[in-house]
């Protein structure tokens, strides 16, 4: 299979470029089962000052990223990637989660991120250039390359052979429609806090029953939402309902 390529188009280079080459994502760049190539967008402007932004039509604060620059910086990613995804960082895309990472894993296997700026972006981009508008929030921030930076890590991270244990991605939070259980390692007591008995235990049916009702309990705690399009078993529901009646059954469940 050939490696994923991704195009990241940003006013900011150096952004991209620290994150990328640590960690596991360095690593998989390393090995090649990444490709990340990061393209300045002023050096797609034609005029001597190099401009990415101007006035809004009909008036408003702020600046709007001029079209010209990113359509010709996508005509030539298209030349190097004529199959590629075009992705806008945008706070008015749809929201991104587990399922969409994994979704774009499995896709095409090249993904281009534009990263917006100012007060946004010339709306012919969004109309006729790009596939697909994603947001990580409902909140601002300066710019999109923070917000491409997760897109990249939490989608390179389900391409296969990235993450050295692939057990780890099948586990994480949201990947099982709940947040992962409390995690512990050594040592088995620290300022009087003790691991609890049963992850101790050996017993692998315990321990799976155990960060089961946990998982469930930090879900319905921080994040009950999720709860209810989890796909939730027989067993699940029994937890829950102990749960909401504040039974931890001895911090186990039974």
């Amino acid at each position: 299979m050939s490696n994923f390529v991704w195009d990241v188009l940003t006013l900011f280079p150096e952004i991209i470029s620290v994150y990328i080459h640590s960690g596991i994502l360095g690593r998989a760049l390393e090995d090649g089962k990444i490709t990340v190539r990061i393209h300045q967008l002023r050096d797609y402007t034609e005029d001597k000052r190099r401009t990415v932004d101007d006035y809004p039509y009909g008036g408003g604060a702020g600046m709007v990223m001029k079209p010209e620059p990113l359509f010709l910086a996508v005509d030539r990613i298209r030349d190097l990637s004529p199959e590629t995804r075009l992705i806008l960082m945008s706070p008015q895309g749809r929201p991104f989660d587990q399922e969409a990472a994994r979704s774009l894993s499995q896709g095409s296997r090249a993904v281009t991120l534009i990263c917006g700026r100012y007060e946004g972006v010339d709306a012919r981009v969004t109309e006729h250039l790009v596939d697909d508008e994603i947001s990580i929030g409902d909140y601002v921030i300066s710019g999109g390359e923070l917000a491409a930076l997760v897109v990249l890590d939490a989608v390179s991270r389900c391409l296969p052979g990235v993450v050295g244990d692939e057990r780890s991605v099948n586990t994480d939070s949201f990947s099982q429609g709940i947040l992962k259980h409390p995690q512990y390692t050594r040592p088995e007591s620290y300022r009087g806090m003790q691991v609890p008995e049963v992850i101790l235990s050996g017993h692998h049916e315990r321990i799976r029953r155990f960060q089961r009702f946990k998982a469930l309990e930090k879900t319905f705690r921080n994040r009950p939402d999720l709860l209810e399009r989890a796909g939730l078993t027989g067993e699940d529901l029994e937890m829950l309902e102990r749960i909401r009646r504040g039974d931890d059954g001895g911090a186990e469940p039974v």
